[in-house]
């Protein structure tokens, strides 16, 4: 083997495809940041310039891709919690996004974002905010696979303040990232609610030119329905497909106000739905109806949304509560089963951005994002079924090493590329700037 190669030695390999095969004393051998080999330990030929990574006690596994989440709003965390979604939204984040954001903001934002993510086996994110640019530079930086997206809304903020400007300067950043090797871009527009017709035309258009996901917030309450036709004349799923973006670039984010029609129609169209369990139950927008999406074909990836509506950016808690939960409002205990909620936050999530054939399972030729978890944890003992522990008990803190790219950015559980000293004193000095604002917001209220 040629020098530079490192062999990683899991108790456990879960290559997530096919789904729910578990391999023992198996090797994963990286070589220039791809999988050159799964093997039989025992086949396995060193050489002395090979290094070995032992992992006796672990599961190895794609590393996670969070599909949807608002890294910068890491900041944001438990500012305005328990309140609906547009008194969340009107009295509490937009005041403090008008007042705070702008690229510092969203520098150490997402840096603590990526903190928090890496330390949780999270390889990949999808993100949707303002100052693409900044995000994107930090995701570099820190040596994190991301799809950054292009913010479209139509009203002004500090990131732009015309529709014109905000295709301009997201096309600027569209072209920055073409030639990355880890970070890549999406069209972005809020949601129907505050997004022209003419700008969705646009987006079409150039998505297809540019060949990006369409990344957007959709029927996430009950009330964006009647808005729609109040103002449309359309259901928004409706005013979407009139506009040509019912389609397989789409990545729907929610999805919590589905009947069956509408769920035979976004199979048919190929969307993608990123299903974001805590933060809907959080601000009890609804409930997603996985199992039946899921029985229907549709593509359904797992995401945290930001932290400010989570409160965490946790994929394993995310995966469990999605399984769980499909459980309970299908009334199916076979719904969504263990192997499944895993491919949901791994390969599903990679389809959904157009990665999968780069990540999301274990696979020769495929780009070396893994993440090693210690399931030699009493939480997580006796392992009876890998996967199953994966899923229903094992913590992020069990996440021990996390390698993308075949860099290792995890070690022992201490990021290599980023400093958490730094980013946790600059974060507490942006607490200390925010809160003066929610006061003023709650003062308001009262």
């Amino acid at each position: 083997m040629a020098a530079g190669k490192q062999v990683l030695l899991p108790r456990w390999l879960i290559p997530v495809q096919p789904e729910g095969a578990v391999l023992e004393d198996h090797a994963v051998v990286l070589d220039g940041g791809r999988i050159e080999a799964v093997l039989p330990a025992d086949q396995l030929q060193t050489t002395p310039d090979c290094e070995p990574v032992p992992l006796p006690d672990h599961a190895l596994i794609p590393g996670l891709v969070n599909s949807h989440t608002h890294n910068a709003m890491t900041l944001m965390r438990g500012m305005a919690d328990d309140l609906p979604l547009m008194r969340w939204l009107e009295d509490h984040i937009w005041p403090a996004e008008q007042r705070w954001v702008g690229p510092r903001f969203v520098r150490v934002g997402s840096e603590l974002a990526m903190l928090e993510m890496l330390r949780g086996g999270t390889t990949c994110f999808n993100d949707n905010y303002f100052f693409p640019d900044v995000t994107a530079e930090a995701a570099e930086r820190a040596g994190m696979r991301a799809v950054i997206g292009i913010p479209i809304i139509s009203v002004p903020t500090a990131w732009a303040s015309t529709e014109d400007e905000y295709f301009r300067r997201g096309l600027d950043v569209h072209q920055r990232l073409v030639e990355s090797p880890l970070v890549s871009s999406a069209f972005a527009p809020h949601a129907p609610y505050t997004v022209s017709n003419e700008a969705f035309g646009r987006i079409r258009s150039l998505a297809e030119e540019m060949d990006i996901p369409v990344h957007l917030h959709l029927l996430e309450t009950a009330g964006e329905i009647q808005a729609s036709i109040d103002q449309y004349g359309l259901a928004p799923l409706d005013r979407l497909e009139s506009l040509g973006l019912l389609n397989d670039r789409l990545l729907a984010v929610h999805m919590t106000q589905l009947d069956d029609h509408a769920i035979a129609r976004l199979a048919r169209a190929g969307v993608h739905v990123l299903h974001c369990p805590a933060s809907n139950l959080k601000l009890a927008s609804g409930i997603c109806r996985v199992a039946d999406l899921d029985r229907a074909g549709v593509n359904v990836a797992i995401g945290t949304d930001g932290a400010a509506s989570n409160n965490t950016l946790d994929m394993f808690a995310e995966m469990r509560l999605a399984a769980l939960l499909a459980k309970g409002a299908s009334g199916d205990p076979e719904a969504v089963p263990a192997a499944r909620a895993l491919s949901m936050a791994t390969l599903h999530g990679a389809r959904a951005l157009g990665l999968d054939a780069r990540i999301g399972s274990i696979e020769p030729g495929k780009s070396a994002d893994l993440a090693a978890v210690r399931l030699g944890e009493v939480e997580t003992a006796p392992v009876h079924h890998v996967v199953s522990q994966l899923v229903y008990a094992a913590s992020r803190r069990q996440v021990s090493d996390v390698w993308i790219e075949g860099r290792r950015v995890l070690e022992n559980g201490e990021t290599t590329t980023l400093d958490a000293d730094r980013i946790l004193q600059e974060s507490e000095q942006w607490r200390r700037r925010l809160s003066r604002t929610d006061q003023v917001s709650a003062g308001e209220a009262g």
